[in-house]
């Protein structure tokens, strides 16, 4: 009598007998949840090696799950909503609440804790939206990746250089806005397109991509200063450059390097002199000439 075949089992012999077969099932594969094939995809997207890939995809947990992003994110958007609210209006460029005491202002600076907290005021839904949009899109996955306390720091590293930037180059200028940040999270991502462009998916598209959003932005930020030059006061656009210098270092410094050996390359030295240099240099440049 024949035993029908399945393509999921196989047949072993029953001890002290040769006649009779007992199925043995093989392990099914199980189809990757959602949950597995967005970490598989943002594996691909932010880390250079097939191995480093498949090592992050095989082990990550979201435990602990990304805070440092979502906390902010949410800060940003609840204070953009209180200061509509207070002011009874909302446009692409406004209510700027000039009289909070977190926004960034050249009369203020002894008020040290202005150089950072002007991060969670936004001037206008378009400038809070594009913020957003490229804090969740990019820095959400860098913090998935590299982890919480990693990404915070370089986002107050650029944070903290766009206001002390501000203060040495465009001395009259509020500060508003998570523009310094964002733009360190999104140097910082290029930083590591750019060092692993051959060896990462679509390389040199994303490195295209992300330059181009960040132009974009930058020539809207310059345009609407120059449109409203009239107007008082000046929200500076520094931020964004010197949010971008800071990425550009921090990255190197701070992110995960799955070259171990970069260390003892003149690389991450070139990065700790540069952010160091012009960290002091501004500061030395508000004490004195304050």
């Amino acid at each position: 009598m024949s035993v029908a075949e399945s393509p999921c089992s196989s047949y072993e012999t029953d001890q002290g007998s040769t006649s009779t077969l007992r199925p043995r099932l093989l392990p099914r594969k199980r189809k990757p949840t959602c949950f597995r094939k967005m970490v598989r995809y943002i594996a691909k997207g932010y880390l250079p090696r097939e191995s480093d890939r498949q090592y992050y995809a095989d082990r990550y947990r979201c435990c602990p799950p990304p805070l440092f992003i979502p906390t902010i994110t949410l800060a940003e958007i609840g204070l953009f909503t209180y200061h509509c609210i207070d002011a009874g209006a909302i446009s692409a460029n406004g209510p700027i609440p000039v009289e909070s005491v977190l926004i960034y202002r050249p009369d203020q600076r002894l008020q040290i804790w202005r150089f950072v907290s002007y991060t969670l005021i936004h001037a206008g839904w378009f400038h809070l939206f594009f913020n957003m949009l490229v804090q969740i899109l990019v820095g959400l996955p860098l913090e998935m990746v590299h982890g919480s306390g990693r990404v915070m720091i370089v986002y107050i590293s650029g944070v903290l250089a766009g206001s002390l930037g501000t203060s040495v180059f465009d001395t009259k200028a509020y500060l508003v806005g998570a523009s310094g940040g964002v733009y360190s999270l999104l140097a910082a991502h290029l930083a590591n397109i750019m060092l692993n462009y051959s060896e990462m998916e679509f390389g040199l598209l994303k490195l295209g991509a992300v330059l181009i959003i960040a132009s974009a932005d930058v020539g809207f930020a310059v345009w609407d200063r120059l449109l409203e030059k009239e107007l008082l006061p000046h929200v500076s656009y520094t931020a964004h450059l010197m949010g971008s210098l800071a990425g550009l270092t921090m990255g190197l410094l701070v992110l995960k390097i799955f070259d171990q050996q970069l260390y003892r390359q003149y690389t991450w030295w070139i990065a700790f002199t540069v952010y160091a240099g012009c960290v002091s240099f501004a500061v030395c440049w508000n004490l004195i000439y304050y």
